[in-house]
């Protein structure tokens, strides 16, 4: 059986010759069998796409692509904005030296006064905490500040702004006990006149524009070392005009209005400027919301307090206590005189609400680049006299 039916040989299957294209590559390279993805994609990304330019045929210049290959090194790093781990390590970040040093003020150099000379880096005594009370923002330090908070310090000028208030409580204080206005203002031009001449000096004399400085820092901005005057100037005189020209009574309420509202303006327009709408460059919503109910405040302080808890309406104040609509509106609302006229707590409403609107107009113009040190007392004077000289 298997003789007449013999079992047919394994036909063998020769695979065919490989072609030119299939035996190497465009450079005579020899054939290599297939090889998984991972090794293609290691073969292929050692070549990678160089960002040169190319000559074109026609003359033309053309950019390569970026190369997208990994790191020749084969070490993957994030990418981030700092150095490698050697050239930091490597590196040596200096601080900054104090000016000073074992307790004692280390010599300012000539051209520290261009820069940051008022920073309350300057003063630094060890680690200890009683050795840690630093100054505030002038080198010498006349207030001692813990030097954890004297970045505060400097940067909400603690100083400057606690003497600015501190005005205010010092026309309350001289009220109580009876000074006169005639008996301020001539002490004031006394001391205006010595403190502008030395603010002249100043600008002209670096050696003792540093010595000044020294003493004074704490009280001052870093605009006013080299750029502008000291802002006590300005101060000294619009209290001094406040004083001079007007009713005591609009006169106190001038100087409490640049004391208390512009502080209040202040603090709160950094605080919060940045979440309210800007009305003018520096002003913003939030600082005149906070001069507006500063000034009610204060104008009921002052005339619901003050005034009839001592001396009374004086016949020299303005303000008597009432209100009375001019003139030219009784005649439009046929209305007699005492019809017009309110006492009491609504006359004091009327006056603080308008006392409120004052100080915030006086905070937020700006009369030709003026320090509002010598605009807001007058302004608030002449606004509150003129609405005084209207209503009663």
């Amino acid at each position: 059986m298997s003789e007449s039916h013999p079992v047919p040989a394994t036909p063998q299957v020769i695979a065919p010759s490989p072609t030119s294209s299939e035996y190497g590559d465009s450079n005579g390279n020899p054939y290599f069998p297939p090889v998984t993805r991972s090794s293609t994609k290691k073969t292929t990304s050692q070549n990678p796409i160089a960002d040169e330019k190319e000559q074109q045929g026609n003359g033309e210049i053309r950019s390569r692509a970026r190369s997208r290959s990994p790191n020749p090194t084969g070490i993957r790093r994030r990418v981030t904005g700092l150095p490698p781990a050697k050239s930091r390590q490597n590196s040596v970040v200096h601080k900054s030296k104090p000016l000073v040093q074992n307790g004692h003020l280390k010599d300012i150099p000539d051209n520290g006064l261009n820069g940051n000379l008022l920073s309350p880096d300057s003063a630094y005594f060890g680690s200890s905490y009683w050795r840690a009370i630093s100054r505030s923002p002038s080198p010498l330090g006349l207030i001692p500040i813990h030097r954890h908070w004297r970045s505060f310090v400097h940067r909400h000028e603690v100083p400057r702004k606690a003497l600015h208030v501190s005005i205010g409580f010092f026309t309350l204080w001289a009220y109580t006990q009876g000074v006169h206005t005639d008996d301020i203002y001539p002490w004031l031009l006394a001391a205006l006149i010595p403190i502008t001449i030395v603010e002249f000096v100043r600008h002209r004399s670096e050696s003792f524009n540093r010595t000044y400085i020294k003493v004074c820092g704490a009280l001052m901005r870093e605009t006013e070392v080299h750029d502008k005057y000291n802002g006590v100037i300005f101060y000294l005189a619009g209290v001094w005009a406040a004083l001079r020209f007007f009713p005591p009574d609009v006169a106190a309420m001038g100087i409490l209005l640049l004391s208390w509202c512009d502080t209040a303006a202040s603090t709160f327009g950094r605080l919060y400027g940045r979440y309210t709408p800007r009305i003018r460059k520096g002003k913003s919503l939030a600082g005149s919301l906070a001069a507006l109910i500063t000034g009610v405040v204060t104008a009921w302080i002052w005339y619901g307090y003050f005034v009839p808890s001592y001396f009374g309406f004086e016949d020299s104040f303005m303000y008597q206590g009432t209100f009375t609509l001019p003139t030219s509106i009784r005649a439009a609302l046929n209305l007699s005189k005492e019809a017009a006229t309110v006492k009491g707590n609504i006359a004091l409403i009327f006056m603080s609400a308008f006392s409120g609107l004052i100080a915030s107009l006086s905070e937020l113009i700006d009369v030709y680049g003026l320090d509002d040190n010598i605009t807001i007392p007058i302004l608030s004077a002449c606004g509150l006299w003129s609405f005084l000289k209207l209503c009663t």
